[in-house]
């Protein structure tokens, strides 16, 4: 199999997976993506927005959940608690570079944009400040994908483009098996519901 032909052909699957991707978090899977832009198998300007606009997206969902569902959750879920306290005090201390950090933050950072809904922070505010804290995520890990890219093609030539088509094969069915296997958990939860609830009539 020609692997170059398939990403040439295929290649926009990539653009729809760094969205996905980066909608739940997805930072390696953008190194990657960069190093392969790098050598010249992706656009790096629409991979950043693809990242970018996912990120967002993401984080803004995790924000509206908090907002409107956060007090019940928490109620079902008490394991999110301390996620939730840490992500608020960081808040609380350190206001907007928080907003500005938070995805680079780890240990609290999954359950940070939905603290925040639950914190009474004015959305358009949240927005503002996402949205550029989304461009500053993706910019400096497409970046450094990018650069390790080039300089890996610097040491290793032919070499590197190689690598990074293979790589880039690697994600993209990764990609792939990781939309399959959500769609598979959301159909195998609605069969169970089916089966538990009592019969009509």
């Amino acid at each position: 199999m020609n692997i170059q032909q398939v990403v040439a052909d295929h290649g926009a699957w990539t653009y729809l997976i760094t969205f996905v991707w980066t909608f739940f978090e997805g930072e390696t899977f953008v190194l990657f993506a960069g190093f392969a832009a790098a050598n010249g198998l992706l656009s790096w300007p629409v991979l950043l927005l693809c990242a970018w606009f996912g990120s967002f997206g993401g984080d803004q969902a995790y924000f509206w959940v908090g907002r409107q569902y956060g007090t019940r959750l928490l109620a079902k879920r008490p394991m999110w608690r301390g996620g939730v306290d840490k992500a608020l005090d960081a808040l609380k201390k350190y206001d907007t570079a928080f907003i500005l950090s938070f995805r680079f933050i780890y240990g609290i950072r999954n359950f940070s944009s939905f603290a925040m809904g639950i914190s009474g922070i004015g959305w358009k505010r949240f927005m503002i400040l996402n949205f550029i804290a989304a461009g500053l995520w993706a910019s400096s890990f497409i970046a450094v994908g990018y650069l390790c890219g080039h300089l890996f093609e610097r040491m290793m030539g032919e070499l590197a483009h190689d690598f990074a088509l293979g790589m880039l094969a690697i994600f993209l069915l990764g990609g792939a098996g990781v939309l399959v296997y959500q769609k598979w958990k959301r159909r195998r939860r609605a069969a169970a519901a089916a089966l538990a609830a009592p019969p009509s009539g």
